[in-house]
Protein backbone atom coordinates (compact mmCIF):
# COMPACT_ATOMS: atom_id res chain seq x y z
CA UNK A 1 0.00 0.00 0.00
CA UNK A 2 3.01 2.28 -0.18
CA UNK A 3 4.86 4.02 2.59
CA UNK A 4 2.92 4.51 5.78
CA UNK A 5 2.61 7.83 7.51
CA UNK A 6 2.18 8.21 11.25
CA UNK A 7 -0.39 6.10 13.04
CA UNK A 8 -4.01 7.13 13.44
CA UNK A 9 -4.66 6.62 17.16
CA UNK A 10 -8.03 6.92 18.83
CA UNK A 11 -6.97 10.31 20.24
CA UNK A 12 -6.75 11.66 16.66
CA UNK A 13 -10.44 10.96 15.95
CA UNK A 14 -13.54 12.97 16.68
CA UNK A 15 -15.69 10.46 18.53
CA UNK A 16 -18.33 12.28 20.57
CA UNK A 17 -21.43 13.86 19.07
CA UNK A 18 -20.68 17.00 21.11
CA UNK A 19 -17.35 17.39 19.26
CA UNK A 20 -19.10 17.18 15.89
CA UNK A 21 -21.74 19.69 17.05
CA UNK A 22 -19.01 22.13 18.10
CA UNK A 23 -17.33 21.91 14.68
CA UNK A 24 -20.66 22.28 12.84
CA UNK A 25 -21.70 25.23 15.05
CA UNK A 26 -18.82 27.61 14.24
CA UNK A 27 -16.77 26.24 11.35
CA UNK A 28 -14.18 27.67 9.06
CA UNK A 29 -15.12 26.15 5.71
CA UNK A 30 -13.21 25.03 2.65
CA UNK A 31 -15.07 23.48 -0.31
CA UNK A 32 -14.65 22.26 -3.83
CA UNK A 33 -16.55 19.83 -6.04
CA UNK A 34 -15.27 16.77 -4.14
CA UNK A 35 -15.26 17.71 -0.45
CA UNK A 36 -16.39 20.23 2.11
CA UNK A 37 -14.05 20.52 5.07
CA UNK A 38 -15.11 22.19 8.29
CA UNK A 39 -12.64 23.07 11.03
CA UNK A 40 -12.42 24.89 14.31
CA UNK A 41 -9.74 25.17 16.99
CA UNK A 42 -9.56 21.96 18.95
CA UNK A 43 -10.05 21.33 22.64
CA UNK A 44 -7.22 18.81 22.91
CA UNK A 45 -3.48 19.08 22.33
CA UNK A 46 -3.60 17.47 18.89
CA UNK A 47 -5.42 17.64 15.58
CA UNK A 48 -8.46 15.36 15.24
CA UNK A 49 -10.46 14.14 12.26
CA UNK A 50 -14.14 13.38 11.87
CA UNK A 51 -15.76 11.85 8.79
CA UNK A 52 -19.24 12.39 7.37
CA UNK A 53 -19.40 10.25 4.23
CA UNK A 54 -23.11 9.74 3.70
CA UNK A 55 -25.01 7.25 1.59
CA UNK A 56 -26.40 10.25 -0.29
CA UNK A 57 -22.84 10.98 -1.47
CA UNK A 58 -21.79 7.42 -2.29
CA UNK A 59 -24.56 4.86 -2.65
CA UNK A 60 -22.36 1.77 -2.44
CA UNK A 61 -20.59 0.83 0.78
CA UNK A 62 -17.47 -0.02 -1.23
CA UNK A 63 -17.28 3.57 -2.50
CA UNK A 64 -17.93 5.07 0.95
CA UNK A 65 -15.22 2.90 2.51
CA UNK A 66 -12.72 3.83 -0.23
CA UNK A 67 -13.35 7.54 0.40
CA UNK A 68 -13.02 7.14 4.16
CA UNK A 69 -9.74 5.19 3.83
CA UNK A 70 -8.34 7.84 1.51
CA UNK A 71 -9.37 10.75 3.79
CA UNK A 72 -7.83 9.02 6.82
CA UNK A 73 -4.60 8.34 4.92
CA UNK A 74 -4.24 11.97 3.82
CA UNK A 75 -4.98 13.20 7.35
CA UNK A 76 -2.44 10.77 8.87
CA UNK A 77 0.26 12.16 6.62
CA UNK A 78 -0.77 15.79 7.16
CA UNK A 79 -1.18 15.42 10.92
CA UNK A 80 2.58 15.43 11.51
CA UNK A 81 2.79 18.91 9.92
CA UNK A 82 -0.03 20.14 12.16
CA UNK A 83 1.65 18.76 15.27
CA UNK A 84 4.99 20.36 14.34
CA UNK A 85 3.23 23.70 13.86
CA UNK A 86 1.46 23.33 17.23
CA UNK A 87 -1.86 23.49 15.42
CA UNK A 88 -4.68 21.58 17.11
CA UNK A 89 -7.66 21.65 14.77
CA UNK A 90 -10.82 19.59 14.86
CA UNK A 91 -11.66 18.84 11.22
CA UNK A 92 -14.78 17.25 9.75
CA UNK A 93 -14.67 16.13 6.11
CA UNK A 94 -17.92 15.75 4.17
CA UNK A 95 -17.90 14.22 0.70
CA UNK A 96 -19.82 15.22 -2.41
CA UNK A 97 -21.06 12.85 -5.13
CA UNK A 98 -18.37 13.70 -7.76
CA UNK A 99 -15.73 12.31 -5.35
CA UNK A 100 -16.91 8.76 -6.09
CA UNK A 101 -15.85 8.96 -9.75
CA UNK A 102 -12.57 10.83 -9.14
CA UNK A 103 -9.23 9.04 -8.98
CA UNK A 104 -7.25 8.85 -5.74
CA UNK A 105 -4.51 11.30 -6.73
CA UNK A 106 -7.08 13.99 -7.58
CA UNK A 107 -8.80 13.46 -4.24
CA UNK A 108 -5.48 13.60 -2.36
CA UNK A 109 -4.60 16.92 -4.01
CA UNK A 110 -8.04 18.28 -3.16
CA UNK A 111 -7.78 17.27 0.50
CA UNK A 112 -4.25 18.66 0.84
CA UNK A 113 -5.45 22.01 -0.56
CA UNK A 114 -8.30 22.06 1.97
CA UNK A 115 -5.99 21.24 4.86
CA UNK A 116 -3.47 23.89 3.78
CA UNK A 117 -6.26 26.45 3.49
CA UNK A 118 -7.73 25.67 6.92
CA UNK A 119 -4.30 25.59 8.55
CA UNK A 120 -3.50 29.00 7.08
CA UNK A 121 -6.74 30.47 8.39
CA UNK A 122 -6.79 28.93 11.86
CA UNK A 123 -3.19 28.39 12.94
CA UNK A 124 -1.25 31.42 14.12
CA UNK A 125 2.27 31.57 12.79
CA UNK A 126 1.55 29.01 10.11
CA UNK A 127 3.62 29.06 6.94
CA UNK A 128 0.64 28.04 4.78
Amino acid sequence: MGDRCAAFPRSARLLAAADYRRVFATPQRSSDRFFTCLACPGTTAEARLGLAVARKCARRAVARNRLKRLIREVFRCYRADLLRAGCNLDIVVLCRPPAVAADNSTLRRSLNRHLDHLRGRLCAGSSA
